[in-house]
């Protein structure tokens, strides 16, 4: 099973991630919204109308970006773009000016008049982008697409997938973290085909921030540390192994309630004559958020099928 219950609304004008590991069931998902495969149950309305009842209605209020563009590689960026236009039966008195329109909307009028086989990657990506925006639907669904570009040109799409936002509501996907986070108001993480987690970046953040890592490097017994740390109610769980220096154990530890223990932690180790080499405290980043639902999601998917 690819896609397990999934259920989501998207508002007008946000641009929504969607997040998750490779196979997590992106891709699936976006394919069955797009009508290009049918779900086995379940259904799919775009601005109103069923994928799957009146698909020709549904498919006009999308445009498709997939993680391949289809780009026909022997036409120019304009041919290409033309021919889409009457793919998409935008009618013909306006085809040359809405094309004109897209290419300098996506900034692609210096790759216009070139064979797309010569374009480079990110031009590859903005003629993709630039077909799915002929006949200006009102949704975008954008399917990694900043996958292979340099740190130059994923910054370039960001700007305009921004820009597009205005206009249009945006689903993209992707497993990299930082694209997402950086350009989508609302992040919806995917793990197993099942929805593991959906808010803003900064709500996922608040959510998952009951807990605080802290690593403590000491000199000392493993034994004696583990007393020291059962006198401390804060802690949720802990980790001691042998520290790189003799003699000493590292110390990794889960803290409740976002609690600053340095102090009374301090305080108990030198009163047991235990030095403390170093102390670190990490607040919990949406990489930790990310690797930890999706990580509890397969291991709950690995025991069902199990």
């Amino acid at each position: 099973m690819a896609v397990d219950g999934l259920s989501f609304t998207v508002e007008k004008g946000q641009i929504y991630g969607f997040l998750g590991p490779n196979g997590a069931g992106k891709s699936t998902t976006m394919n069955i919204m797009t009508g290009y495969i049918a779900a086995s149950s379940g259904t799919v309305k775009i601005n109103g109308f069923d994928i799957l009842t009146e698909p020709e209605k549904a498919k006009k209020c999308i445009g498709y970006l997939p993680e391949i563009p289809p780009l026909y590689t022997d036409m120019t960026v304009y041919e290409y773009l033309l021919f889409v236009a009457e793919l998409k039966k935008v009618p013909k008195k306006e085809r040359v000016h809405h094309v004109d329109e897209i290419i300098d909307k996506t900034q692609l009028e210096e790759a216009a008049g070139r064979l797309i086989r010569n374009l480079s990657k990110g031009y590859k990506q903005r003629t993709g982008l630039a077909q799915a925006l002929i006949g200006y639907p009102e949704v975008l669904i954008l399917d990694e697409p900043m996958v292979g570009l340099d740190p130059k040109q994923i910054l370039e799409m960001r700007d305009l997938i921004r820009e597009l936002s205005v206009e249009h509501t945006i689903l993209l996907s992707s497993h990299i973290l930082s694209e997402v986070s950086a350009v989508c108001d609302h992040i919806m993480i995917i793990s197993g085909g099942k929805l593991a987690a959906s808010g803003s970046p900064e709500e996922l953040q608040e959510r998952m921030q009951g807990r605080t890592k802290m690593e403590v490097v000491v000199l000392g017994e493993k034994e004696q540390a583990e007393e020291i740390l059962q006198g401390i109610g804060q802690i949720i769980s802990c980790m001691i192994e042998p520290a790189e220096e003799s003699g000493s154990i590292r110390i990794e530890l889960d803290v409740a309630d976002n609690a600053d223990i340095r102090k009374e932690l301090s305080v108990a180790l030198a009163g047991a004559g235990m030095p403390i080499l170093s102390m670190n405290r990490q607040e919990r980043t949406l990489e930790d958020i990310f690797l930890e639902l999706t990580g509890e999601a397969a291991q709950e998917a690995e025991c069902m099928r199990a």
